[in-house]
C-alpha cells in the first residue's frame, strides 16, 4: 500500500509542534512498495525519509517529498532458553516495541522506555538512556539504498558510538532502514546503576520486576521531561560533549561540583545540561522559544514558536557555553 498526499500538514509528524507542511508526503507499508517508489523515478529531489519526527526541527515548509514507513511487525527468528532474537519493522513505535518486550519477559530494552520515535530511527540515532544504548541490543540492521537494493549490516559494521551510527554519516544518507534485528535476554538481567533508578525502585517497595523497572523509568522521564503533546520539544536538544582529560581537569579546578562520566583514559564526557544551567539558561525564554525549567538540555516550543526561533535560541546557548567553558556543544536534533 502506498498513500500519497499533497501539501501535507506535518504537525503530527514533529514533536516540536511546528505548523509546517510538505509539498508531498508518501507513506508505504512494505519493502516492495518502498522499492517501487525508489525505482520508479517518482521521487524528484529534494526528498527525505523521516521517522516519528521526534528528532527533527523544521525551519520552514518542506519543498519536496517526505517518505514515512508504516512497516510494523515483530517476528521471532531465533529463540532458546537464554535468548530471543526478533526482527522488527522500522515503522513500529519504539516504545511500543519496549512494551512488547516487557510483556513477554524479554530483558534489555526496559531502560529505553518512553523514548519517542520509531524503531528504524532508533537504530540510526543509537538512542540511549539510563546506562543503555540501543546498539547493546542490535544484531543487524536491514536497509534499502536509493537504487532499491536491499542490504544487511551486522552490528559490527554499523560504526556505533555515542548518538552516532554509519547511517548518520553524510555518505550514507541514501540508506533507508527497513527492519532491525534485536537480541534480548530471557534470563533476568537488570541495569540499575544509572542515575536514580535504584533509589526510585526502593521507594516503591515492590519486588524487582521488568514492569516495575519500566514504570520507574517512565515516571523518572515524565518528572524531568515535558510531554510533547503539551509543550513541543524533541527531548535532549544537545549531545553531551566529550573532551580531552586536560581540558576537563582545568574545568574541574574552576568547577569542583562539575559532574562527569569517564569515557577512557584520555577523554571525559561532561553533561551539556549542567553547563547550560550554569550559564543561566534553565527556564529562560526568548519569545515563544524556551529552555525547560526542569531540564536545561531540553528546548521547548511554548506555543507558536517557529523553527527559526528555536534555532536562534540554540545558537545563543552554544555561544554562551563556548564562552564560559571553552566547549562547543552540538545539537542532537536535525534541522530540516
Amino acid at each position: 500500500m502506498i498513500n500519497r498526499y499533497e501539501n501535507y500538514p506535518l504537525l503530527a509528524h514533529n514533536t516540536f509542534g511546528m505548523e509546517v507542511s510538505a509539498a508531498r508526503f508518501i507513506e508505504y507499508d512494505t519493502t516492495a512498495d518502498l522499492q517501487t517508489l525508489l525505482t520508479s523515478g517518482e521521487l524528484a529531489e529534494p526528498w527525505l525519509h523521516i521517522g516519528g519526527g521526534s528528532n527533527l526541527l523544521f525551519l520552514s515548509n518542506y519543498p519536496g517529498t517526505l517518505l514515512h514507513s508504516l512497516i510494523r511487525f515483530v517476528e521471532v527468528i531465533h529463540e532458546d532458553e537464554a535468548q530471543v532474537c526478533v526482527r522488527v519493522g522500522a515503522g513500529m513505535g519504539w516504545d511500543d516495541f519496549v512494551a512488547y518486550c516487557v510483556e513477554r519477559n524479554w530483558y534489555g530494552a526496559e531502560n529505553l522506555s518512553l523514548i519517542p520515535g520509531e524503531v528504524g530511527a532508533a537504530a540510526v540515532q543509537n538512542i540511549g538512556a539510563y546506562g543503555v544504548e540501543v546498539k547493546d541490543l542490535i544484531q543487524s540492521v536491514e536497509v534499502m539504498d536509493a537504487s532499491g537494493k536491499e542490504l544487511l549490516y551486522p552490528v559490527t559494521e554499523c560504526r556505533y558510538a555515542y548518538r552516532h551510527s554509519l547511517f548518520k554519516e553524510p555518505r550514507m544518507n541514501h540508506l533507508i532502514v527497513t527492519s532491525v534485528t534485536f537480541a534480548l535476554s530471557k534470563i533476568p538481567a537488570y541495569n540499575l546503576s544509572y542515575g536514580s533508578i535504584q533509589e526510585e525502585l526502593n521507594k516503591r517497595g515492590e519486588a524487582l520486576s521488568l514492569s516495575g523497572v519500566r514504570n520507574t523509568i517512565i515516571d523518572i522521564r515524565c518528572s524531568k521531561l515535558p510531554d510533547p503533546a503539551v509543550m513541543g520539544n524533541a527531548g535532549s536538544f544537545f549531545m553531551n560533549p566529550v573532551v580531552d582529560r586536560a581540558h576537563y581537569e582545568k574545568l574541574k579546578e574552576a568547577y569542583p561540583d562539575m559532574p562527569h562520566y569517564e569515557v577512557d583514559a584520555q577523554r571525559v564526557k561532561i553533561p551539556a545540561g549542567w553547563m547550560i544551567d550554569r550559564c543561566g539558561w534553565k527556564g529562560k525564554s526568548v519569545g515563544a522559544a524556551g529552555v525547560h525549567d526542569k531540564q536545561a538540555l531540553v528546548l521547548v516550543n511554548k506555543g507558536g514558536a517557529t523553527g527559526t526561533e528555536i534555532a536562534h535560541l540554540a545558537a545563543e546557548i552554544q555561544e554562551s557555553v563556548a564562552a564560559r567553558f571553552g566547549i562547543r556543544i552540538t545539537p542532537e536534533v536535525k534541522f530540516v
